[in-house]
């Protein structure tokens, strides 16, 4: 399965985080998986590209042309594939249509951009594939607070829920995205268009 893993191309953060994501992508590899991702070299997105090698898997890297010198991010060249592009608008509409299931990772402002862009575009019908944010160490536990608070209010719509799922630990989380549970919304039909 082609997987794309959004997550921090900084290097500021704690090794912990680099550690966890390293891991996460050798486990994947090692189940026959293929990386997705924006390429960098650094951060919680160069611990992934390293943890897939390791674990003999296949890496393509979506990168805008403009980060050669821009140097926004330290680009991974070792990347098994790299996809060139205009604008990082292209990067993330290339990134979504190779993937077969999203993963995200600890990251910052792009990574929030890319997961609810990831996650709007499951609840309007452009995609169904698996959603996972995964928060080690309790990193994403505001994120889900902010969310149920949007349900509380009733500005998000409950059957969203059945769209994305939360994990701490990589052995769940690799077994939702290989199970029939995230497609089982499918089954009641109901719209998920409003909120």
């Amino acid at each position: 399965m082609k997987i794309c893993i959004y997550g921090s191309a900084s290097d500021k953060i704690d090794e912990k985080y680099k550690s966890v994501t390293f891991e996460l992508g050798k486990a994947l590899a090692n189940r026959g998986h293929e990386l997705v991702y924006g390429g960098g070299a650094k951060g919680v997105m160069g611990a992934l590209a390293r943890g897939f090698k390791k674990g003999g898997g296949f890496v393509t890297g979506v990168i805008p042309e403009f980060f050669k010198t821009t140097h926004a991010e330290t680009l991974f060249y070792e990347c098994d594939k790299i996809i060139w592009c205009d604008t990082m608008h292209k990067r993330k509409e290339i990134m979504e249509s190779l993937a077969q299931a999203f993963i995200i990772t600890p990251g910052g402002v792009g990574t929030y951009d890319e997961f609810f862009a990831a996650l709007t575009n499951k609840q309007l019908d452009r995609h169904t594939a698996p959603i996972a944010v995964f928060s080690p160490f309790g990193f994403y536990d505001a994120l889900y607070k902010l969310i149920e608070d949007g349900y509380r209010e009733n500005f998000i719509n409950e059957s969203c829920r059945e769209l994305y799922k939360f994990f701490t630990e990589t052995e769940p989380l690799i077994s939702y995205i290989e199970s029939d549970e995230p497609f089982e919304y499918l089954k009641n039909g109901s719209s998920l268009k409003d909120g």
